[in-house]
């Protein structure tokens, strides 16, 4: 079997199966482009036949490879974690840009509140390395997961299990970013996609999907020094109600940040107190 026999038999989309393929062999995705009668070994072959037909399922392919890029960092998933995903991102930068204007006040503290595959610890880590970061997931399983990218990658993260704040009592932090759970229970979403192989604790926030965030934004005054931030994750359509939410927590500067789609996905404000 060639490479371009095995992309043809594949039955998925092209991008799809070439992805699948590289990962498979080891070999780029430009070079099974660019050399189609390349013939795999029946190793090769067998795995990439085998993940196909998973994948035909409907299972995600960052499962199935075992890795996601987020951020610039390869890390490792399995389903124990949400895959990280590219709107993320967008949590990442506006704790960075906020970390580049606290750090002139001596060293960060930054949380990372339901950690998953440790994804934004991670990137805020390796990009602010003076910051210490601190982060929390209620699942063990996937701390040993962001614990092994850690390893991986070479950072320097404290990690915590536990919900949400009752893992960091009566500690103070100068940014805390988080990616709840948002999806409202009842969301068709929910059957779509990669969604229904992904850990349904780390995706539905109760009945209209606010739940988390509302605990969340509840606590986290106690856990931020003056004039920290608290920046969230949310749906593309739940911004008004995150800014009620923390209007009513009493922060300040709330804003909300679009993602590369022009939704408004993420949203933060300053907590009361000097600046």
């Amino acid at each position: 079997m060639n490479v371009g026999d095995a992309l043809g038999a594949a039955g998925l989309d092209r991008r799809e199966a070439r992805r699948l393929l590289a990962a498979a062999t080891d070999i780029p995705e430009g070079r099974l482009v660019a050399h189609p009668a390349l013939e795999l070994d029946e190793r090769s072959w067998s795995r990439f036949n085998a993940w196909a037909a998973r994948r035909r399922q409907g299972e995600p392919i960052a499962y199935l490879i075992g890795w996601r890029e987020f951020y610039g960092l390869t890390l490792a998933v399995t389903p124990a974690v949400l895959i990280p995903r590219h709107e993320s991102e967008l949590l990442v930068e506006r704790a960075l840009e906020r970390l580049a204007v606290q750090a002139t006040q001596g060293p960060c503290r930054v949380l990372d509140l339901g950690t998953g595959s440790g994804a934004l610890a991670l990137a805020i880590k390796h990009e602010r390395p003076s910051a210490r970061v601190l982060a929390v997931d209620a699942s063990g399983s996937a701390l040993e997961v962001a614990r092994g990218n850690a390893r991986r990658l070479g950072l320097d993260i404290d990690w915590r299990e536990g919900h949400w704040f009752s893992a960091v009592p009566r500690e103070r932090f100068e940014v805390i970013v988080s990616n709840p759970p948002y999806v409202a229970s009842d969301d068709p979403h929910l059957v779509e996609g990669d969604l229904p192989f992904e850990p349904a604790a780390a995706l539905v926030g109760g009945v209209d999907g606010l739940a988390a965030i509302r605990d969340i934004v509840r606590d986290a005054p106690a856990h931020l020094r003056p004039g920290g931030w608290l920046f969230l994750e949310h749906g593309y359509d739940q911004a008004d109600a995150v800014r009620g939410v923390l209007q009513a927590a009493d922060f300040e500067e709330i804003t909300a940040w679009r993602d590369l789609a022009g939704h408004p996905r993420v949203s933060g404000g300053r907590s009361g107190g000097a600046r």
